[in-house]
C-alpha cells in the first residue's frame, strides 16, 4: 500500500474512495435501518387498528345486547311491569310494588334478575352496573367479579356511582317508555360497560403502550397501570391534530403514536411506539445489518487497494517505457501477461499501433486511387448521355424523314424521360415526378396503341409538394410486368390525388389482373416489416424504403385489390411531415 501512497494522485484517489466508500455504505446501512423501522411502525399501526378495531366491535357487542334487552323488556309485559316497580325510592317499595302487580297463576317476573341472567352472564360480565333514573333519583344494581348483584336505591342523579368517567367504562343511555300509557317516559335506563372487560379483548395484540383517553381528558391505561409519564403521553398524543406522528422526550428518545377516533363514544384510542425500545428489541438484526455493511465496506476498500497497487506498478512501467523513447530504445520487448506485466500490454498496444497506422496509411492510398477511378468514371458518364441523346436525336430525324411521326415522338418521349431522369435533382415535386411518369406512359401507349390509356388526375394542391425522384415509374412498371394483358382490348392506368384533413393521399389504379390473397398479404408483410430477404417485390420495397426515409413514420402506403379488376396502390403523406420537409428546404 505504500508505493501507491506515495504517488500524490494515487493518495488523493485512494482518500476520495475511502470517503466515497464510507458514504454509501452508512448511507446504505441507515437506509436499511430506517426501512426496517418503518416496516415494524407500519406492524405497530396495524396492530393498533386491529385493537382498535376490535374494542369497537366490543362496544357495538354491547350496545346491540343491551337493544335485544330493551325489546325484551318491551315485549313481556311482566317485566315491564317489574321494571315500573324498581323505579320506586326504597326497595320496600319496589317489592311491595312486585308483589301487588304479581299474579297468582304466573310466575314472579324480578326485573334485577332478568337483567342479571341476559345482561351480565350472557355478555360474559361485559355489564357491571345498570341503573333507572327517574328526574331525581336513581336506583342501581351492580355486579361483582363473581356476578353476585347488589342493589341502591333513592341514590341521587348527582352520585358518584352514577359520574360518567373512562376509568369505570362506557354508559349507554336508554329512554324506557310504557307502550299502554301511550309511550309515556318512565325513566332512563343507564347501562354501564366496565373498561376493563372492554379493553381485556385486546390484550393479545402486540400495541407496545395503549391508552383510552376521553374528551375530558381522563386516561385510561391498558395493561399499564398508573404510569404517570405514558398518562401525560397519551393526553398529549390524543391532543395532537393529527392521526399519527412523533414525540421528543429527549434528543435521542422519541415515540411514535397512533390515534383513533371512537364512533360509539366520545374518546381516543392511543397507541404508543417507544422507538429506542423498538430498536433494543430488533437489535440483533440490526446489528447484523451493520457488520454486513462494513464487511462490505472493507472487501470494497481491498479491492480499490489492490487494484490501485497494480494501477501504480502500471504507472511506474510507463514512466521507464517514456524514458526508454526518449532514448530512441524501439527493441521491442517480450510480451506479458495481462495485470502480471503492465509493459507487455503496452507494448503489444505499441505493436498494434503501429501495424494499424501501416493500414490505415495503406487505406489512404487507395482510397485515392478509388476516388481518382470514380472521377473518370463520372467524366465518361457525363460523355456517355450526350452520345446517347445525340444518337436518339438522328434516329428520331431518320423516322421524320421518312414520315413515321409515332416512332419520332416515342423517341423524343424516351430521350426526354433520360433527360429528366439524369438531370433532376434527387428532391423534386410531385408536379415533375408526374411528367417523369407521364413520358413513361406515353411510351407505353405508342408501345400498344388502342390497347393501354391512362389518366392523371391529381388536385392542384398536391402538385408543389417535395418528394424523392423516381417512384411513381415503378408502381407503373409493376402493373405492365404483373396486371397487363397485350390480349386485353381496354388496359387502363389512372392516377388520382386528393387532399383530405390532415394528409394527402396519392391512389395508382389499373383494371389488371389483381394479387393473390396469400401473395397480397406476402406483400405486406415485406414492406411493413422493413424485410430485404425476399427476392421477389424489389420494385415496391425499393419505393416504400425511399419514401419512407424520405417522409418518416408518417408516411403509409396500401396495396389491395380493386373489387372488379386490378389493383389499387394508395399512398399517404402526413401534412405535418409536408410542413417540416418544406421548411427544412427553405432552410
Amino acid at each position: 500500500m505504500s508505493s501507491f501512497l506515495q504517488i500524490k494522485i494515487y493518495r488523493y484517489k485512494f482518500i476520495a474512495y475511502v470517503i466515497f466508500v464510507v458514504t454509501i455504505g452508512l448511507a446504505l446501512g441507515i437506509l436499511t435501518c430506517a426501512m426496517l423501522l418503518n416496516q415494524w411502525i407500519g406492524d405497530a399501526r396495524l396492530e393498533a387498528a386491529n385493537a382498535f378495531t376490535g374494542v369497537e366491535n366490543e362496544l357495538q357487542y354491547d350496545a346491540d345486547r343491551i337493544e335485544a334487552y330493551m325489546q325484551r323488556i318491551y315485549s313481556n309485559h311482566s317485566l315491564m311491569d317489574d321494571a315500573r316497580s324498581f323505579l320506586s325510592s326504597s326497595a320496600e317499595g319496589y317489592l311491595t310494588n312486585s308483589l301487588q302487580n304479581s299474579q297468582f297463576s304466573q310466575p314472579l317476573v324480578s326485573f334485577p334478575e332478568d337483567i342479571k341472567t341476559y345482561l351480565y352472564s350472557w355478555a360474559q360480565g361485559g355489564i357491571t352496573q345498570v341503573s333507572l333514573h327517574t328526574n331525581q333519583y336513581g336506583n342501581v344494581v351492580q355486579f361483582n367479579g363473581n356476578g353476585i348483584a347488589s342493589f341502591k336505591f333513592g341514590l341521587p342523579n348527582t352520585d358518584e356511582a352514577f359520574h360518567d368517567t373512562i376509568l369505570k367504562g362506557f354508559v349507554y343511555h336508554k329512554k324506557l317508555s310504557d307502550p299502554s300509557l301511550g309511550s309515556k317516559e318512565l325513566g332512563e335506563l343507564r347501562f354501564l360497560a366496565s373498561s376493563d372487560q372492554i379493553f381485556k379483548s385486546i390484550q393479545k395484540y402486540r400495541l407496545g403502550e395503549a391508552a383510552a383517553v376521553s374528551a375530558s381528558g381522563e386516561v385510561y391505561l391498558i395493561g399499564n397501570g398508573q404510569d404517570q409519564d405514558l398518562k401525560e403521553l397519551s393526553r398529549l398524543a390524543a391532543a395532537y391534530g393529527r392521526s399519527h406522528g412523533y414525540i421528543s422526550k429527549g434528543f435521542f428518545d422519541h415515540i411514535f403514536f397512533i390515534t383513533f377516533p371512537s364512533t360509539k363514544f366520545n374518546f381516543k384510542f392511543v397507541s404508543i411506539v417507544d422507538l429506542s425500545m423498538l430498536i433494543r428489541q430488533h437489535a440483533k438484526m440490526l446489528i447484523t445489518i451493520f457488520l454486513i455493511v462494513i464487511t462490505t465496506m472493507i472487501s470494497v476498500l481491498l479491492l480499490i487497494v489492490y487494484n490501485m497497487r497494480d494501477d501504480s506498478r502500471f504507472l511506474h512501467r510507463i514512466i521507464q517505457s517514456i524514458g526508454r523513447v526518449k532514448t530512441a530504445n524501439f527493441t521491442p520487448n517480450r510480451p506479458a501477461r495481462y495485470r502480471r506485466n503492465e509493459y507487455g500490454m503496452i507494448a503489444r498496444e505499441l505493436d498494434d499501433m503501429i501495424q494499424q497506422l501501416d493500414k490505415h496509411i495503406r487505406n489512404e492510398y487507395l482510397l485515392k486511387l478509388k476516388q481518382q477511378e470514380t472521377e473518370m468514371k463520372a467524366l465518361q458518364h457525363q460523355i456517355n448521355p450526350h452520345f446517347l441523346y445525340n444518337t436518339l436525336e438522328v434516329i428520331r430525324s431518320t423516322a421524320l424523314v421518312n414520315q413515321d411521326r409515332d416512332t419520332a415522338d416515342a423517341i423524343a418521349t424516351l430521350g426526354a424521360l433520360y433527360r429528366e431522369i439524369v438531370k433532376k435533382e434527387n428532391i423534386i415535386t410531385i408536379a415533375s415526378e408526374l411528367e417523369l411518369l407521364q413520358k413513361y406512359l406515353e411510351i407505353m401507349e405508342f408501345k400498344y396503341p388502342e390497347r393501354f390509356f391512362y389518366q392523371i388526375n391529381v388536385e392542384p394542391a398536391l402538385l408543389s409538394i417535395p418528394t424523392v425522384k423516381f417512384w411513381m415509374q415503378p408502381l407503373a412498371e409493376n402493373f405492365f410486368i404483373h396486371g397487363f394483358s397485350a390480349s386485353n382490348e381496354f388496359n387502363l392506368y389512372i392516377v388520382n390525388g386528393w387532399e383530405a384533413e390532415e394528409h394527402f393521399v396519392l391512389e395508382f389504379v389499373d383494371n389488371g389482373r389483381g394479387i393473390h390473397a396469400d401473395r397480397l398479404n406476402a406483400v405486406r408483410s415485406t414492406l411493413s416489416n422493413h424485410d430485404d430477404t425476399s427476392s421477389e417485390s424489389i420494385g415496391l420495397r425499393n419505393v416504400y424504403t425511399r419514401l419512407h426515409f424520405f417522409y418518416g413514420k408518417s408516411f403509409a402506403i396500401k396495396i389491395e385489390n380493386n373489387e372488379e379488376a386490378g389493383v389499387k396502390i394508395s399512398v399517404r403523406i402526413s401534412k405535418e411531415v409536408i410542413e417540416h420537409v418544406q421548411t427544412a428546404d427553405y432552410r
